[in-house]
């Protein structure tokens, strides 16, 4: 047992970023404007993977900093019903929680209004990080908006060399938000920034073409964004499944097909699943055979997570995913 209560059996996925309350229009397909009223959903991709990675069955732990106001309590207490540690979990009395309306298009994508000037997220200081629940990670995964201001930034880097020393896994989903960056140009800039630290990296294909400034989506536009760091690089397609790279071998696997209701949190959904395998098999890295395995299983994960309005709701079980799989 290390300090501070924090159990250091490196089998942890720990999770470090933003957590905010989404209000999603009551009617799909409409704009902002348009909606009639609203219903608040927890979110936060780094929250949703530590949920997704709970809700699986792994031990997850989120790092980030809250609102000391009813939303910041609210959704402390909603990653502990879902038996995520609120070890790393900080509380600002002088910022709000962040919040962010979010449209459903008639498609099933989003549109997003963020409230945050600043919010609480963006004020966790290096110094206030819990170090040793960030020395228990097997896994450390983390996204882009933390690094968008200070001194959420300089908390982001530390938190990322501390668990890189202590020999974790680093994951990285940039998860863009374009309307909270200053521009389009700083948003690549500094996403990229940290390109060559991580080990695992997940990006959608509108990611890809926003980074690689390419239309087209296949190996030669994946390989610009490859580097010698990576032990695997992943392309998320949608209903038209994952693409994979690493040293060794590279492929496809297809998605499976439902009736999607609300995208939100899918790329989540899947990265929790991904990560929960390697903790308990890191060979998977290796071996194709077994990758290709897992990665039906985290696109099925992802596919579930539409069906739902909603993130955290829609986040299944491996009861749930073996059921998919399955055809039950």
């Amino acid at each position: 047992m290390a300090p501070n209560g924090v159990v250091s059996d490196k089998s942890s996925i720990v999770s470090f970023g933003e957590m905010l309350i989404d209000f999603v229009p009551t009617v799909s397909g409409v704009s902002l404007a348009e909606a009639p009223g609203f219903l608040k959903a927890p979110g936060g991709a780094p929250a949703n993977v530590a949920i997704a990675v709970s809700r699986l069955g792994s031990k997850a732990s989120f790092i980030g900093k809250l609102g000391d106001d009813e939303f910041g309590h609210m959704l402390a207490d909603i990653l502990k019903q879902n038996g995520v540690s609120g070890d790393g979990i900080l509380f600002d009395q002088g910022a709000r929680t962040a919040l962010a309306f979010v449209t459903l298009r008639a498609d099933g994508e989003r549109e997003f209004m963020f409230y945050r000037n600043p919010s609480a997220d963006m004020l966790l200081t290096p110094e206030e990080l819990n170090l040793d629940l960030i020395r228990s990670a097997k896994v450390f995964h983390y996204g882009s908006i933390s690094l968008i201001v200070e001194p959420c930034r300089s908390a982001h880097l530390k938190a990322m060399e501390v668990a890189k020393e202590s020999g974790a896994l680093l994951s990285y989903d940039p998860n863009l938000r374009l309307p909270l960056w200053p521009s389009a140009d700083e948003a690549r800039k500094q996403i990229l920034s940290i390109w060559d630290k991580a080990d695992i990296i997940k990006v959608s294909d509108v990611e890809l073409e926003f980074l690689t400034g390419s239309n087209k989506i296949d190996d030669e536009t994946a390989m610009k964004l490859w580097r010698p760091n990576l032990t695997l690089l992943l392309i998320t397609l949608g209903e038209k499944g994952s693409m994979y790279y690493t040293k060794y071998f590279h492929g496809s696997v297809d998605a499976f097909h439902v009736n999607t209701v609300d995208t939100t949190g899918a790329g989540d959904s899947f990265v929790g699943a991904l990560l929960c395998k390697i903790v308990e098999d890191p060979t998977i890295l290796e071996n194709e055979s077994k990758l290709r395995e897992v990665l039906k299983f985290a696109n099925a994960c992802g596919a579930i997570t539409t069906t739902k309005k909603g993130a955290i709701p829609a986040l299944p079980t491996e009861a749930e995913v073996l059921a998919l799989i399955n055809g039950a």
